[in-house]
């Protein structure tokens, strides 16, 4: 079993320096191999968000709800088949400086193609095949000038994607490149692995024509049906990067909105019920740089549960309750998401949480500045996200907020080295652009759009440049072209 990923936190250079998320060195080097003439079919894109935990962190640990939801930080993925005597897959993730081809021919199918083995796009994974592992060894011994740390993150990328790969593909499977680039921080717990196993799922089962949609008229069950589709190969790549995932992160990144889960038996998956009707909320999230172990938090938790098991207990309870008073609150046909008296009723149970939070000691001085200075300004609530001893935290903004205030904060968190992204929570899931093509306010406007090819994808600069060249949102609201699958409760 390979174990850490892309999404555990490893993001170097081959020299040791870490990359700016989007913005690796490879970015900018990289150039495209020259056009394929004869292409089978268009260029398209698929887009995944990524995820924060808004409530109960920590005590869904000891079999309480917490509810996870979609931000809008979002990997995107760009799918280029090559023509018919290109025999090869091409895999660039350029955020963590992966980049291998494999010749289609050499790879393993024998092993995947056994009737005993072989997978179909509906089916149910639930673990990895140790002979499927096996066969794929010799084939993700990728980067071997890279240091170790950098090695891993890669054979894990390469494993997950060979393992989905050869799974739903046979070996009459084009040629194809597949270009991944990402907003979302790694190694913040942010759900970026997850993003990422969703946009390849998702890729390859549109690939295979096994997803009809998404589109405006289609029927709710059909759209769970193909999100489930997705949702199943999103987990199996996740098993393959951290080996027993709970399925939280994959589900809301391909869902979107937010889900509630639980675990209550830790031999079997958590029960997760998606939350269809989570509002879009405006979110400030700030990544602290400090590097944070969710291991050690988990462990720090239960050494206190030991020490002191009625006073941890009446904390885990108490937690429990928050997250259920928000679940009602939001589910409440009086909740408006636009209007204050409604935001402050989250905030309040967000500031609740947090505090909860600290008296279990998983806060971090660095945390809790951001809490400082954001209710220093009157902005919004805070908590944090995720483990806790550093990553990230979340501020929900109140309506409204002045310019000035928000210039003000931004600058004192610039100032303290904190990274700040403003986003939205409880937005949309998995969506598709096909063909590659987006009006982005120039002449090709006039003409359809701008085909956004390899070359202009690799060299957009950092996040912001990704975001301006292929958002599924820019300023006027949702952008023409990209397409989701939106179910909406029963």
């Amino acid at each position: 079993m390979f174990n850490g990923a892309p999404g555990n936190g490893t993001n170097s250079r081959g020299n040791g320096m870490p990359c700016v998320n989007g913005d690796g060195p490879l970015v900018h080097r990289i150039k495209p191999d020259r056009k394929q003439s004869s292409p089978m079919a268009p260029a398209f894109m698929v887009s995944a968000p990524g995820k924060v935990i808004v409530f109960g962190e920590h005590s869904v640990v000891y079999g309480k709800a917490a509810i996870a939801a979609a931000i809008s930080l979002r990997s995107y993925l760009h799918v280029t088949t090559l023509s018919k005597s290109k025999r090869t897959v091409s895999l660039r993730f350029t955020d963590v400086d992966l980049v291998h081809t494999w010749n289609i021919d050499e790879l393993p199918w024998d092993a995947f193609q056994q009737p005993s083995k072989k997978k179909s796009y509906y089916s149910l994974v639930t673990e990895l095949d140790p002979d499927l592992i096996a066969a794929l060894e010799p084939h993700v011994d990728v980067s071997p000038g890279s240091p170790e740390d950098v090695r891993r993150v890669h054979r894990n990328g390469a494993f997950a994607f060979l393992y989905l790969f050869l799974s739903l593909g046979s070996p009459s499977f084009p040629g194809c490149l597949y270009t991944l680039r990402s907003t979302i921080p790694i190694g913040a717990g942010l759900g970026s692995s997850a993003s990422i196993a969703v946009c390849v799922s998702a890729a390859l089962l549109i690939q295979l024509r096994t997803l009809s949609g998404p589109h405006p008229d289609q029927p709710p069950e059909e759209a769970r049906l193909q999100m489930e589709r997705i949702n199943r190969w999103a987990f199996v790549y996740e098993m393959c990067i951290h080996g027993n995932p709970s399925g939280v992160d994959n589900t809301v990144a391909t869902q979107g909105k937010a889900v509630v889960f639980q675990r209550l038996d830790y031999k079997k998956p958590p029960v997760v019920k998606p939350f269809w009707d989570f509002p879009e909320l405006p979110l400030l999230l700030v990544d602290t740089k400090q590097p944070k172990s969710t291991a050690h938090e988990v462990a720090k938790v239960g050494e206190l549960n030991r020490m002191r098991p009625k006073i941890v207990a009446s904390i885990l309870d108490a937690m429990d309750k928050v997250a259920s008073s928000a679940t009602e609150l939001i589910a409440d046909d009086k909740f408006d998401e636009k209007e204050e008296e409604s935001l402050a009723k989250v905030g309040e149970l967000m500031t609740i949480n947090h505090g909860l939070l600290v008296s279990l000691g998983v806060s971090h001085p660095r945390l809790e500045r951001v809490r400082e200075l954001v209710d220093h300004e009157g902005i919004g609530w805070t908590k944090l996200t995720g483990a806790g001893g550093g990553g990230c935290s979340i501020t929900l903004l109140r309506p409204g907020v002045s310019r000035e205030k928000l210039d003000k904060l931004e600058e004192r968190l610039d100032r303290d080295n904190f990274a700040k992204f403003q986003a939205t929570l409880g937005g949309d899931g998995v969506g598709v652009l096909w063909p590659a093509i987006l009006k982005n306010g120039t002449k090709e406007d006039e003409e359809g759009g701008m085909e956004i090819d390899l070359e202009k994808f690799l060299n957009a600069e950092g996040t912001e440049g990704v975001e301006k060249l292929v958002g599924v949102h820019g300023d006027g609201g949702e952008r023409e072209g990209w397409k989701f699958w939106r179910v909406e409760s029963l």
